[in-house]
């Protein structure tokens, strides 16, 4: 499994970005050319990629090892338009990990710093540099998956809390991420204000800063969920939202809140987060999850954050019991399938029948 994680080096690396810039410019080539769909006498600039050896810019004066990988890179990208910034590309052979003294050298920039990477790895793939941070492409050993005893179902909001985990084995509940509207909230106002003003260059910063924050607190929820599964030596169990974006009918707030938090990205956190501690995450049908009653299963009445089931008078708040219920059909699931191979004659159930749910 492969992560990526950033160390600060303390090393100003502004001569050797410039002409990693070079580098990369020198295999993009404009290219001009006219066409039959052309206007009469026009020209259309198009950016193209072109094949060079790390010999044809020897002359720029960066090490071969990183103009090679910068060449590579950009060489490869057929329809690129233009370049912007260019980080140091340094392949797995210029970097040595001294376990000896926990250290990483990178000979060609002769670079020595302190591993702090803090996950036990097998090899370095590669080390990317910008003006501030080393980013570390890491081989990790995958935790070999535990058998889950319990079902944690985690649902995922655009409004209120951003994430509720609940298990119905153990009625914990865990509400998270109360503040990502109010973020949202707060630099889309900023955006806009700044917009009507014409400092569009201020609005790329602020966007800048809002996805670092919204970054942040995807990983804090997303290590939070991991670690509460496995102290509960539970599986977490989504929805499986593939093409929630394209539904037809969305109101204007909602349809804001959807398209700008990044569940995707909180996925992808848990997903890999998971892996490392051998924490299945599995992926249910969505449908009816936060109208159905998590105590009697009947059709209940749904009214903003408020449920209310008519059969059994069961009353909860809507993404709890949407969070219960998505635990509920995995666990149902797996009920129905040791039932069946009990049935059969198995003494032990497989382990791949009990987590049939669409695991990754």
């Amino acid at each position: 499994m492969l992560l990526t994680y950033k160390i600060k080096h303390g090393r100003d690396f502004s001569t050797e970005l410039a002409q990693a810039f070079e580098v990369a410019e020198s295999v993009v080539v404009p290219v001009h050319y006219c066409t039959r769909y052309c206007i009469p006498g026009g020209k259309y600039k198009k950016m193209i990629s072109k094949s060079r050896s790390s010999a044809s810019v020897k002359n720029i004066g960066l090490p071969s090892a990183i103009s090679n990988q910068i060449l590579k890179k950009y060489g490869s990208q057929k329809k690129i338009k233009n370049v912007h910034s260019v980080n140091l590309i340094v392949p797995a052979q210029g970097i040595k990990y001294f376990e000896e003294t926990n250290s990483i050298w990178i000979s060609c920039l002769k670079l020595h710093m302190e591993n702090l990477i803090p996950v036990v790895f097998e090899s370095i793939n590669q080390a990317e540099i910008d003006e501030e941070y080393v980013a570390f492409s890491v081989e990790i050993e995958e935790q070999s998956g535990m058998i889950p005893q319990q079902f944690i179902g985690v649902d995922r909001n655009t409004t209120g809390h951003i994430v509720v985990a609940a298990n119905p084995d153990t009625g914990v509940v865990r509400m998270m991420g109360k503040a990502a509207l109010h973020i949202h909230t707060k630099y889309k106002n900023i955006r806009t204000a700044l917009q009507k003003s014409g400092q569009y260059r201020k609005v790329k910063k602020i966007k800048d800063r809002e996805s670092r924050i919204v970054r942040d607190l995807n990983h804090k929820i997303s290590k939070e969920l991991v670690v509460m599964a496995v102290r509960q030596n539970a599986a977490l169990v989504f929805e499986k939202l593939t093409g929630i974006r394209n539904t037809k009918k969305q109101n204007r707030s909602f349809k804001y809140s959807l398209h700008s938090w990044s569940f995707y990205k909180l996925q992808e956190f848990v997903e890999y987060k998971a892996k490392l501690l051998g924490v299945p995450v599995l992926y249910v049908n969505p449908a009816y999850t936060s109208q159905d009653c998590s105590r009697c299963g009947a059709r209940g009445n749904r009214n903003g954050k408020r449920f209310v089931c008519p059969v059994c008078g069961h009353v909860n708040h809507a993404d709890v019991n949407a969070a219960f219920n998505i635990a509920l059909r995995q666990k149902d699931m797996v009920a129905r399938i040791q039932t069946t191979m009990c049935t059969m004659g198995a003494l032990i159930p497989p382990n791949d029948a009990l987590l049939e749910g669409e695991h990754h």
